[in-house]
């Protein structure tokens, strides 16, 4: 099944087509191709010349600093990027473009909007997620850090940990606890604090990676603008929710793109090494094409419901539980492909630790460092089984789960 797309569309990718065309090295075959010591410069390029061109958060209203594409526009140069091995933004804007913009955009005042989205395409404010906490686990909703109102400011005392990017960003997105008293899904604020001031404290978490992209962050009496509550007071359950659901569903419609390339990849890699005349290795080969086969039907999927003007829903978790677990297969697959080879690997880590591999070669160590980090992928965002639990109960309207401990139905929030 292919889809048809119409004459506009088919324009307009020839338009992405060659601004890419211009803008990208000849012979070019992707960022992970580029020495490693270039990368974080040409990222950095790579920014300002989307920025420059009108094609960061090109979902964004023109008002605001966006493009204002159509929905379809939006596919097509998400298809052309991917294929092209570019990103579509930069490597510090995920967390800005890709989830706080859009739900400011969703929950936002109009005083809010221009202040902060134009903020966020310009590259002044950097972001992160404030969300996980120590006692929480996957249990979002049992949430400890407070805030709480001081005159025409907020006082947030408390802790997040996982923080990815927190060393990096100027601001953070915070759920905190404003009604103690009500149950633990009421009472819940979702504001925006900034991250350079005396009450905010940064400590950086070393992974088995050897990086340190994950952090804690604790707030003593850290200080943000009483205006700064995104959506209504004590309604924060429902924001958070809206942004969840663009982290989870934000990249299904091209994310097929890189599993087939890292999976072309792979294939090769087992090619070369003789490993697919091995029946076994050829089946679990045949596995992972029909996964990366499935990825592309629930992008297609995708792609209906955003034509149809629709924000991703509950029903994002299905995209988000199949490929993290499809993604810690197929690398272990690799590891296996390279044999002892995985014990002492050798070679450039390649463009990305945690996400599909991207344009070059496969190295060893590439294959490694990705193993590694497809670890993290079953938890982040939300854990396997908090979102087997949402689709069983948000989306299949199945019974809540009960408590094993005391037969009590399971609080648990269902969102990581």
């Amino acid at each position: 099944m292919d889809p048809t797309y119409s004459a506009e569309a088919e324009e307009y990718r020839e338009k992405v087509r060659a601004f890419l065309a211009e803008h990208t090295p000849a012979n070019w075959k992707g960022v992970s191709a580029l020495p490693e010591e270039q990368r974080a410069g040409w990222l950095q390029e790579w920014r300002q010349t989307l920025a420059g061109a009108g094609m960061l958060a090109v979902a964004w209203p023109k008002e605001y600093g966006g493009a204002g594409l159509t929905p379809m526009e939006q596919v097509v140069l998400a298809e052309e990027f991917a294929k092209a091995d570019v990103p579509t933004q930069g490597s510090n804007d995920g967390f800005g473009i890709g989830m706080v913009g859009p739900t400011i955009i969703v929950w936002g005042t109009d005083e809010q909007k221009a202040h902060f989205l134009p903020k966020i395409i310009s590259g002044e404010h950097l972001w992160c997620q404030g969300y996980s906490e120590p006692g929480a686990g996957s249990d979002l909703a049992n949430l400890g850090t407070k805030a709480m109102l001081d005159g025409d400011e907020w006082l947030v005392n408390g802790q997040k940990i996982w923080t990815s990017g927190a060393h990096t960003a100027n601001w953070i997105f915070v759920l905190t606890r404003t009604a103690p008293e009500a149950p633990k899904h009421k009472g819940i604020t979702f504001l925006l604090v900034p991250m350079e001031q005396p009450g905010v404290d940064v400590r950086p978490i070393r992974e088995m990676t050897g990086e340190a992209l994950f952090n804690e962050v604790f707030f003593t009496d850290a200080r943000t603008a009483k205006e700064n509550v995104i959506g209504a007071v004590n309604e924060g359950w429902t924001v958070a929710n809206t942004l969840l659901g663009f982290e989870r569903g934000g990249r299904s419609t091209v994310l097929s793109i890189g599993y087939r390339n890292e999976l072309d990849q792979i294939i090769e890699m087992a090619r070369s090494r003789g490993k697919t005349q091995d029946p076994r290795f050829r089946q679990r080969l045949a596995a992972a094409h029909s996964s990366v086969e499935i990825l592309r039907y629930l992008g297609m999927r995708a792609l209906t419901s955003s034509l149809a003007g629709k924000n991703p829903g509950p029903e994002a978790s299905i995209v988000k539980l199949f490929w993290s677990e499809y993604h810690k297969v197929v690398t272990e697959l690799a590891l296996d492909i390279l044999g002892p080879e995985a014990l002492a690997p050798t070679g450039d880590a390649g463009g990305s630790s945690i996400g599909a591999f991207s344009g070059g070669e496969l190295s060893p160590v590439g294959a490694v460092r990705t193993f590694l980090g497809a670890r993290a992928g079953t938890i982040y965002a939300g854990s396997s089984q908090v979102q087997r639990n949402i689709l069983g109960e948000r989306v299949l309207a199945l019974p809540k789960e009960p408590r094993a401990d005391t037969g009590a139905w399971n609080e648990q929030s269902r969102t990581g």
